[in-house]
């Protein structure tokens, strides 16, 4: 026995209206149409749904029985429906975020509260996790969408990379602020606040300095740049800080005056990827998401780049 979806509907207009024409004008068909689908309907099912008495059409009892079956079914489906029309217009799922630390904070919470406004059925994670971590968590489709730190390339990840400058931070009465750009002759013995020797902008600055002849004072060590800020803001030192952690920085604190930020010449540069995994189908979520993230991060780039030509 296959049932159709339109047998289904059609009876149930037929109950609904008890009239094969009435049903017919309600589901678009002729009322030969309608007759004969329930006439074929009566010889799979191997029983009468209806009897006709002077024109009138009576259901049977095995009628009311099918009819309460085909009402379940019917709802399931129109249910189901409805949900694939929320999915299709990113209305209604899920999605599963790991970030990094420096955007985990500001910047990627600002992206998320963005992509769920009017998606009220919507339902997101976001959890905070080294780089390292977060190429794992991709590679393996635990997650949907990553932001870290620029991996080495791999066949179970898909990226887009970011190539982002570092920008020196300082005090804004600090007197360096005057300058347009900061060196490390500017900063020639200055205590410095850095990330761990092996990372990759630690390395570089302090290749920087030992190439320009300077001396690089590393006074504080940090995991994360974000607390370097208030060590800055302090006046115990300067910083070459990441792109991501300056804007959010910015984010939070649009009319903040402590603090300034300059470019940094040489380059130190802090690429950053959006990450995706490799073997599977990105959902319609994932794409929008990735737009929004790749426009915000667009837009922090033109921003930070207006804020540092500005001086």
């Amino acid at each position: 026995m296959h049932l159709s979806f339109r047998q289904l509907s059609t009876f149930r207009e037929v109950m609904r209206s008890g009239s094969i024409s009435q049903a017919a004008r309600a589901v678009g068909r002729t009322q030969p149409a309608v007759s004969t689908m329930i006439q074929t309907l009566e010889d799979q099912l191997g029983f009468q749904l209806f009897t006709r008495t002077q024109g009138k059409l009576n259901p049977t009892p095995e009628a009311y029985f099918f009819l309460e079956e085909c009402e379940e079914i019917l709802t399931r489906i129109e249910r189901a429906e409805r949900t694939l029309e929320r999915i299709s217009r990113v209305q209604s799922g899920t999605l599963k975020v790991a970030c990094h630390p420096a955007a985990s904070s500001i910047f990627l919470p600002q992206i998320m509260t963005k992509f769920l406004q009017d998606r009220s059925d919507f339902r997101v994670s976001l959890i905070m996790r080294s780089s390292d971590m977060i190429e794992d968590l991709i590679a393996s489709q635990q997650y949907d969408v990553g932001f870290s730190e620029t991996p080495n390339p791999r066949a179970s990840i898909r990226q887009i990379d970011f190539d982002l400058d570092c920008v020196c931070v300082l005090r804004s009465d600090d007197p360096l602020a005057r300058l347009d750009h900061i060196t490390p002759q500017d900063l020639q013995g200055r205590p410095m606040a850095v990330l761990f020797d092996q990372h990759r902008t630690a390395v570089q600055t302090e290749a920087a300095f030992r190439a320009a002849g300077c001396e690089f004072n590393k006074r504080i060590e940090l995991r994360t740049f974000l607390p370097g800020l208030q060590f800055v803001a302090a006046g115990q030192c300067a910083m070459v800080c990441d792109m991501v952690t300056a804007y959010s920085y910015l984010l939070q604190s649009p009319d903040q005056t402590v603090l300034t930020f300059r470019r940094f010449i040489p380059k130190i540069s802090n690429s950053v990827s959006i990450l995706t995994p490799g073997y599977t189908t990105q959902s319609q979520a994932t794409k929008l998401f990735i737009l929004q993230l790749k426009q915000a991060v667009s837009d922090m780039i033109g921003t930070m780049s207006a804020l540092i030509e500005r001086h």
